[in-house]
């Protein structure tokens, strides 16, 4: 080749190569930029990325990058090809949240205090998916089932067989994917929220664990106050167990049913001392008033007595003379 027709072609090579150079480097990022993952609720691998904020600085996260020996760099890269939908056999049990790949094996780690978003049972999920190039595909959700044990490593099992939403082709807007879903009702404590992204662009599945938590359950308070008595107690105190009355509204009827109780009683002729024993001191005091209204009875039965008494004594006397 002549030496002039080699430098031509040098210098052509130099020039295409300048010109291309910004194309070549977007082919090179392009699979990079085609990845993803879920950044609200927050996933492990973004949150304890370099991009992850103040949860990259929790002591979980500080443990999974040592248990992983370096960072999430490329936090949207967990991606597993030729799964097509054979997620729980490609994916081993204890390693669903690293997808099975030693590169984030980090995120596997069986802890209770991985950085988490609180949801609410029964409410409405906004999920935030961060992509920079479309795909198509289906996103598959699960949540762990009641009493998932955040100190164990997460199985299959601990997932139900079909997801509580799955969205398809969702629109990519500023630069990430909004999937809205409703929340199951039953939902109490730590929970893993688990995304499955099957891509049908390409041949990749994408995993992420965001771990979440939901209200505890409030206590029941089905169980009787102390001061009010039982449908149970009101039923043997009327059964003749007398049991002392409380204050209130309630301590008055029980009053009410005893003097009811010592009327009847009395009136069947049943001894003074069993009629006297009836009407306890509480029974007087909740009748108030009428225990006043009793006196003029006495001072009036006196009377009576003493009349009677005088009139006897007359006869006699008249007896004699």
């Amino acid at each position: 080749m002549p030496r002039t027709t080699a430098v031509r072609t040098a210098a052509l090579t130099a020039t295409a190569t300048i010109a291309l150079s910004p194309l070549l480097g977007l082919w090179a990022a392009g699979p990079a930029l085609a990845h993803g993952a879920p950044i609200d609720p927050d996933s492990r691998v973004h949150g304890c990325s370099p991009d992850g904020g103040a949860p990259a600085r929790s002591a979980a996260c500080r443990a999974a990058v040592a248990a992983n020996g370096g960072p999430f760099t490329a936090w949207d890269n967990l991606r597993v090809p030729n799964v097509n939908g054979r997620d729980r056999q490609t994916i081993p049990d204890g390693q669903l949240c690293s997808g099975g790949l030693p590169a984030y094996r980090g995120l596997d780690l069986a802890r209770a205090d991985w950085p988490s978003t609180r949801l609410t049972p029964g409410g409405t999920l906004r999920m935030s998916y961060v992509s920079t190039i479309p795909h198509t595909g289906t996103f598959r959700l699960y949540l762990t089932k009641r009493g998932y044990d955040p100190s164990r490593p997460l199985t299959w099992s601990d997932l139900p067989a079909r997801p509580f939403a799955e969205v398809r082709d969702p629109a990519l807007t500023d630069g990430a994917y909004r999937i809205t879903a409703k929340l199951p009702t039953d939902r109490t404590g730590r929970q893993v929220l688990y995304t499955i992204w099957q891509n049908s662009s390409t041949p990749d599945t994408y995993y992420s664990c965001s771990d979440v938590v939901f209200p505890e359950a409030a206590p029941s308070s089905a169980a009787p106050s102390p001061a009010t008595p039982s449908p149970a107690a009101s039923a043997s105190a009327a059964g003749g167990t007398r049991e002392r009355p409380s204050a209130g509204p309630s301590g008055t009827a029980a009053s009410t049913a005893a003097v009811a109780s010592a009327g009847a009683d009395v009136g069947a002729g049943s001894p003074p001392a069993r009629a006297a024993g009836t009407a306890s001191t509480p029974v007087a005091k909740a009748t108030g008033a009428g225990s006043k209204s009793s006196a003029p009875l006495v001072a009036g039965g006196a009377a009576a007595v003493l009349v009677l008494t005088g009139g006897a004594a007359l006869v006699l006397r008249l007896r004699r003379r």
